[in-house]
């Protein structure tokens, strides 16, 4: 059911901040306001998945867009070309920190807010959802003195989040700590941030350089982006300084090969690297509706080669007045990488794909993604569904069980073309 406003009587003002308290009240991490010929849509993004909201009328369209920009510190008279902006505010006592950002499209401008909350850094790492294993893990590579280590994972997968949390375990008053961001997302008492500024050459690279004479003991970079950042990043930490950054890829063994794709040496990689974090997020199934099923034989027969064990039942999304479809909220997936000599000796000796794909995975270093979402399936956190949704697993899977591989693919696809034919 769409929010329905009294846009004859009430101000712009207040629609704009209503909207905004309604979108923090239902857990929104992004507001999309989408222009149509006749009107302007806005919908939520909540736990992943856009929601319709509200339609907004014609006539009140321009009005409200140019409100938002106007509070966001956007030159109104420009909607020719995309512009960023911000939004720190307190509404109805909440604090509120949104990046706005607007594009012009064939129908008008599209703005997009997103809403940042850091609630989830401030309370450390022990609540970012980690395994005890995983969770020890992390803790061993994060008090290593020097080296690099990773976050890495999909646009939205909250690596800010957990990049964050390290550096609240880490910020103590004997270590200088330095971060060059863009932007500079979250305010930490204790460390000395960076924002870039690529237009006036304050790039991550030129301010790389320089951090390197402030006598830094960790360096944070907001993400790694190209070749030379790559390159100097993986410098400093050999020369006795602790870098964490985050890179686009989807697992562990990705993320090596990107690294040597952007020209990193193998021998200072081999050497540099401590530990890979990647992850990705999960619909939470919701605890008020959610309820117990027999499992298939397809699911129990995966459950039984990737987690050897055997079980008979798994919870299933329901739905009801407190959850959307069945799920409130979402829960990372985690595969968390350690790197030690064996490995350490395989990227410098430029082992092939597949054999470091069974030092990573093969004996017991990490366990994958699909591991780690199919133990939160049996704990009843989320489903088996939604574990295939987010999980590619030919790709994190890999090659070690073939057959397992092809049941697993073979399922995705049978899924793909159930979808391509409801559209059709």
């Amino acid at each position: 059911m769409l929010r329905d406003f009294d846009y004859d009587n009430l101000p712009v003002v207040d629609i704009v901040n209503e909207i905004i308290i309604d979108a923090v009240k239902r857990r929104a991490s992004d507001i999309h306001f989408d222009p149509t010929p006749d009107a302007l849509i806005v919908r939520f993004r909540i736990d992943g998945d856009l929601v319709d909201y509200a339609k907004v009328p014609f006539a009140v369209k321009k009005n409200l867009a140019t409100r938002v920009k106007i509070i966001s510190g956007m030159n109104i008279t420009e909607t020719r070309l995309p512009q960023d902006g911000a939004i720190k505010t307190t509404l109805e006592g909440v604090n509120l920190d949104i990046r706005v950002s607007a594009l012009p499209i064939v129908d008008g401008e599209k703005i997009v807010l997103r809403i940042l909350d850091y609630s989830m850094s401030m309370q450390g790492l022990e609540t970012l959802g980690f395994t005890e294993t995983n969770l020890e893990l992390v803790k061993k590579i994060i008090s290593v003195p020097n080296g690099i280590i990773l976050v890495t994972g999909a646009t939205g997968s909250g690596k800010s989040t957990t990049v964050y949390s390290i550096l609240q375990k880490l910020n103590r008053r004997e270590t200088n700590i330095i971060t060059v961001e863009d932007p500079v997302e979250m305010k930490v008492p204790g460390i000395n941030q960076v924002q870039v500024m690529s237009d006036i050459g304050l790039t991550f690279a030129n301010t790389l350089r320089s951090i390197l004479r402030q006598d830094p003991d960790i360096i944070m970079i907001g993400e790694i982006r190209d070749d030379e950042t790559a390159r100097i990043a993986v410098r400093a930490s050999i020369t006795g300084h602790l870098v964490l950054s985050t890179i686009h890829t989807n697992n562990s063994l990705n993320t090596i090969e990107r690294l040597l794709d952007m020209d990193v040496e193998r021998y200072l990689l081999g050497t540099a690297l401590e530990g890979i974090i990647s992850q990705r997020l999960a619909k939470r199934l919701c605890p008020r509706c959610r309820r117990i099923r027999k499992v298939t034989p397809y699911e129990k027969d995966i459950i039984k080669k990737v987690l050897k064990i055997d079980i008979e039942e798994l919870y299933e999304p329901v739905g009801c007045p407190s959850c959307i479809k069945g799920y409130l909220g979402r829960v990372p997936i985690h595969e968390v990488l350690q790197i030690n000599q064996e490995i350490r000796d395989a990227i410098a000796d430029g082992t092939p794909k597949e054999e470091l794909r069974k030092l990573v995975y093969g004996t017991g270093h990490a366990s994958t993604l699909l591991e780690d979402g199919l133990k939160k399936v049996v704990s009843g956190i989320t489903s088996f569904e939604e574990i295939l949704r987010i999980i590619d697993v030919a790709e994190d899977f890999g090659e070690g069980d073939e057959e397992l591989r092809q049941a697993l693919m073979g399922k995705t696809m049978n899924k793909k073309k159930e979808n391509d034919y409801e559209i059709l």
